[in-house]
């Protein structure tokens, strides 16, 4: 019995002394290489622009896996009163996976304000909430970086003020409209929806 016990003993001993050395031996294990921010985000989001507002600098890759409506603004055009529209399209949807993202553009010459002016206008004449970004070209050899793949990849350019790009959650760019396109029109709500159910 003593001879049981000593030899369970001195197994347990050798365990516990081994344990600590066989650890000690097992490397750590390595965490997995940090993959860039950008890793999941689609090319034609991988840009940043000042937020209206304030000017701070806003990633596009914040909105990387939803449906993105990109559309050229302006505050003194006869398409103006889309800004009503396009807020009701942000809020009814938002939850599903929908952002619509303003880039204002005196390209037409009907938004000659500051970027605070803008803001302000479009806050307290419709209630705008969903982002905005700084004022900006979106046409020609000037247009901003998201502007110039849409065009590329559309092979259109905005027309007027309120032209409108839909990308898919995937970051491929579905369709261009034209501003006669209104926020409320069927076959664009429709258009929308579809992509909203796309996973």
């Amino acid at each position: 019995m003593r001879a049981v016990l000593t030899s369970l003993a001195l197994a347990l001993t050798t365990g516990l002394g081994l344990a600590p050395a066989t650890f000690a031996q097992t490397p750590p294990a390595k965490a997995a290489p940090a993959a860039p921010a950008d890793s999941a985000c689609p090319p034609i989001l991988q840009h940043t622009f000042g937020r209206l507002q304030d000017e701070k600098p806003q990633s596009l890759c914040q909105y990387a896996g939803k449906v993105v409506l990109v559309v050229n603004t302006a505050s003194f055009c006869g398409f103006t009163p889309q800004y009503k529209g396009l807020e009701e399209l942000d809020r009814k949807y938002r939850d599903k996976g929908l952002v619509v993202l303003g880039f204002p553009s005196n390209d037409f010459a009907q938004e000659s304000g500051s970027n605070k002016e803008i803001a302000d206008f479009c806050e307290s004449t419709f209630g705008v909430k969903f982002p905005m970004f700084v004022k900006s070209s979106v046409r020609g050899s000037d247009a901003n970086p998201l502007f110039k793949e849409l065009a590329k990849q559309t092979g259109t350019t905005p027309k007027w003020n309120f032209y409108k790009y839909l990308i898919a959650r995937d970051g491929k760019v579905v369709d261009a409209y034209s501003s006669m396109t209104s926020p409320d029109d069927r076959a664009f709500i429709q258009t929308i929806e579809s992509q909203l159910r796309t996973n």
